[in-house]
């Protein structure tokens, strides 16, 4: 039956709610108030102009509103007859021993708990990047930031380091436990990132006893591995860490990991029985559009032209490259209203990394050096071409065969001071690097305006995969990654990527897709449609509503039971 109710919207917050100021009619159903106040959310997995409303106050009823039709449904029950909020408290707490805004994985976590779940969620971190703006304004999501492990201890002398390797998850256990049995509410469950194993397994599995919760992990990797690269796997430590990652782990009322690999190994080896839930771009994941993109390259443009040691082919040396005025960019131009990519601008190259050791960063500084000598040997110019005049001519608008290469390296880590330095003893004629942190919001915005992804990162276990990736892969960038015994899991090679194992397989790879940039690299175009193609039939929405809602929803149930 189609009605034609008055909506009036109340703005509260976040959240829009709107007031239904009679009944709906007795043949669909029966309220016994005549206000209905239901909060409303659009959800991407839903067609455009869908909505559904849960009501939360005056009566027991979920209404869903679509092209002027009323349905509705106990409380208990959503679509299909799932429930819709899970557990008695109705609270979940995330726990991740690590800065949060690098934890994007259980960032989502937090969103899809809050939103998909109908749940409260406290979530218990370190501090240091700033979240994404989703998590920080949703009224449902409350941070809960512990003190950081003081710097003054890592630069002790390594005679001290066994020490500290006692110490120091000895100080973590304690405020785990203080802020997960007396600072949060009792939730229906905790759910933990796997690694750090080390105490974290250990107190969140202490807080889900104390507290009568269900206790879940979610396996990013195995966290013996990682500590196996700076103390060596056969370290009696890395023994020891193992042990309590597997003892604990098992103890797990359910566990979700990245990879059918990992899956495998985690039920052949560990006794543990996981549900795969693949990373996904949630929705401010998307290709970025051409006024999206000038106004990002405007806002990082003195960064972009402020090169990493005396001067580049894009920052021009000493002869100074491009207009500085702020209708034009390293990339676009603005004339009047209408935006226009540069014909003789840089490929632009994205990579994020976490500067550690399982990522090695020399192979696409390798790379790159060959990359600018094979160009160099193909257009038959031999070293005393003066780089200068080379780069005021492209200045100057001429076009070659290949073009200039910027490589904008995003990440914060230990060794990136290390490669800075190696960056600038470089002397490249046609390839140009950055280094930058971004927001959480201009960080999709770059990876959507980039020409290629490259990834680096190798995998401790060789079990996972890199999150940046799948990143990329959401704002239909196509990546060259690092080959690996997982990997094609994710990249799907000559569809949304390529695959390399050496430096010069690399810069073969950008040789072959940048030839005839912009106008022409047709490999390139194909491993971007193909991208786009792949991209738009997955999302965090839907994955985690498949596979980690059933799971938590058993998990709580079982627990209450």
């Amino acid at each position: 039956m189609s009605i034609e109710p008055l909506w009036y919207p109340l703005i509260l917050g976040n959240a829009t709610r709107y007031v239904l100021p009679y009944s709906p009619p007795t043949d669909i159903s029966s309220v016994g108030s005549t206000v209905v106040v239901v909060s409303v959310t659009q959800s991407p997995s839903i067609c455009e102009h869908q909505w559904e409303a849960t009501a939360i106050e005056g009566n027991s009823l979920i209404v869903i509103w679509h092209k002027s039709i009323f349905i509705t449904m106990n409380e208990s029950e959503g679509q299909n007859g799932k429930k819709e909020r899970i557990g008695t408290r109705g609270r979940a707490c995330v726990v991740v021993l690590g800065d949060l805004g690098r934890s994007p994985r259980m960032q989502y976590h937090a969103l899809s708990l809050a939103r998909q779940a109908s749940l409260e969620v406290d979530i218990v971190a370190y501090g240091g990047s700033v979240p994404h703006i989703a998590v920080l304004r949703h009224p449902s999501i409350h941070i809960h930031t512990m003190t950081q492990w003081p710097k003054i201890f890592q630069d002790l002398p390594r005679i001290f380091r066994p020490i500290m390797l006692l110490l120091k998850p000895l100080v973590q256990f304690i405020m785990l436990l203080w802020f997960l049995c007396l600072k949060i509410p009792c939730p229906d469950v905790f759910i933990m990132q796997n690694p750090p194993s080390v105490p974290t397994l250990v107190a969140v599995r202490w807080a889900s006893s104390l507290r009568h919760s269900a206790f879940i992990i979610d396996w990013h990797n195995f966290g013996y591995t990682l500590l196996g690269l700076s103390l060596g796997i056969n370290s009696r430590f890395v023994s020891v860490y193992r042990w309590i990652e597997k003892r604990y782990g098992k103890m797990a009322d359910g566990s979700l990991c990245v990879t059918k690999a990992m899956q495998h190994e985690l039920a052949q080896n560990w006794g543990i029985k996981a549900t795969v839930l693949y990373d996904q771009p949630p929705e401010f994941f998307h290709p970025t559009s051409l006024e999206e993109k000038h106004k990002l390259f405007c806002r990082l443009d003195k960064n972009l032209r402020q090169p990493l040691g005396l001067g580049d082919c894009v920052s021009g040396g000493s002869l100074g490259l491009g207009n500085y005025e702020l209708n034009e960019t390293l990339f676009t131009t603005q004339v009047g209203t209408d935006i226009f990519l540069k014909p003789n601008r840089p490929a632009l190259v994205v990579s994020s990394t976490s500067w550690t050791p399982d990522e090695d960063f020399g192979i696409l500084l390798e790379a790159a050096v060959m990359y600018d000598r094979r160009v160099a040997a193909v257009l038959d110019e031999d070293d005393s071409t003066n780089e200068e005049f080379l780069w005021k001519e492209i200045s100057d608008g001429k076009e070659y065969l290949y073009p200039r290469l910027l490589f904008i390296i995003t990440g914060k880590g230990p060794e990136k001071e290390k490669y800075e330095e190696k960056i600038r003893r470089l002397h490249l004629k046609r390839v140009a690097f950055r280094t930058m942190w971004l927001s959480a919001e201009d960080y999709p915005l770059l990876l959507g305006s980039a020409d290629l992804g490259v990834c680096l990162h190798t995998s401790s276990s060789g079990l996972d995969l890199p999150m940046k990736v799948v990143d990329m892969f959401g704002c239909g960038l196509p990546a060259c990654a690092v080959s690996y015994s997982c990997i094609e899991e994710l990249v799907k090679v000559k569809k949304n990527g390529l695959l390399f194992s050496t430096s010069s397989e690399l810069a073969d790879e950008l040789l072959m897709l940048f030839k005839d940039f912009p106008d022409g690299c047709d490999a390139l175009k194909l491993l971007r449609n193909g991208t786009l193609e792949m991209s738009s039939s997955a999302s965090w929405a839907t994955e985690w509503e498949e596979h980690a809602k059933p799971l938590i929803s058993k998990v709580i149930s079982r627990s209450l039971n």
